[in-house]
């Protein structure tokens, strides 16, 4: 039987993660497509992130096949490691992609736009290094719906968690978030086939199958709207229910 989710304190993690987090090495998994606007801040803060908490930071960019300039400043920055895919494929595939060079503990996927905060690497990481468990999601919802997300997203987020929880028994409230952490043993030991959008589904599903435990702490968010850049579409949360159901059945 699948282990209920528990839901960590992201505010008392923080305080205890720095002696946990000195030291320890991260891998940063950030796919990129066509954000040239973003991913050079983007790095900044990640980078900003592992100084201010003394971890060694691996950061891995997938640039898969952007058309504009990511190509060139993901070149320039001589401090991640960088994968090219041949052909745009999708976040899933690009994360595929990264998984095998990953040499760290603990492995954080970071989109490449400015949603999400490196500043709760710590509080993301810290569970998994203190081996409470091998899985952390930040969570946009534990401190209630965020201000600046359309309503139509929330609850559409709000139902995939539900979807979650009713069909592996779990107790989430963000299966969507960028903010996955993993033991990186156990990410590599996934069987996953993901291409798109799909990664957040198929990962979550697979690890619950697995009887692992998902620990949700609270993130910071602000979210990006279509105009801005942002990729995700209706047809992606039809598929993420359609995942999920999937992997409630087939093995």
């Amino acid at each position: 039987m699948t282990e209920r989710a528990a839901v960590t304190d992201g505010e008392s993690i923080r305080d205890e993660s720095r002696e946990l987090l000195r030291g320890a090495r991260l891998s940063i998994l950030i796919p990129a497509y066509n954000e040239e606007e973003t991913i050079q801040e983007a790095l900044r803060r990640v980078k900003s992130a592992g100084e201010d908490l003394g971890a060694v930071l691996e950061i891995l960019v997938v640039d898969d096949a952007s058309t504009d300039g990511t190509p060139a400043i993901l070149e320039a920055d001589a401090e991640i490691r960088l994968i090219r895919q041949p052909y745009n494929q999708g976040k899933g595939a690009a994360l595929r992609a990264a998984i095998p060079h990953v040499t760290g503990e603990v492995v954080i996927v970071q989109d490449a736009d400015l949603e999400y905060d490196p500043r709760d690497y710590g509080t993301i990481a810290a569970p998994i290094l203190a081996g409470t468990t091998r899985v952390v999601y930040g969570s946009r919802f534990m401190r209630g719906r965020p201000m600046n997300m359309a309503w139509p997203n929330y609850v559409c987020n709000r139902l995939l968690a539900l979807a979650v929880n009713v069909l592996f028994g779990a107790r989430i409230t963000d299966e969507a978030t960028c903010y996955k952490a993993f033991d990186a043993a156990l990410l590599r030991e996934l069987p996953l086939t993901c291409r798109r959008f799909e990664f957040c589904p198929e990962v979550t599903a697979k690890v619950l199958r697995r009887g692992e435990r998902i620990v949700e702490v609270p993130i910071r968010y602000v979210a990006r709207p279509m105009d801005a850049g942002k990729k995700i579409r209706w047809w992606d949360a039809v598929t993420a229910f359609w995942t999920l159901i999937k992997y409630r059945v087939v093995r």
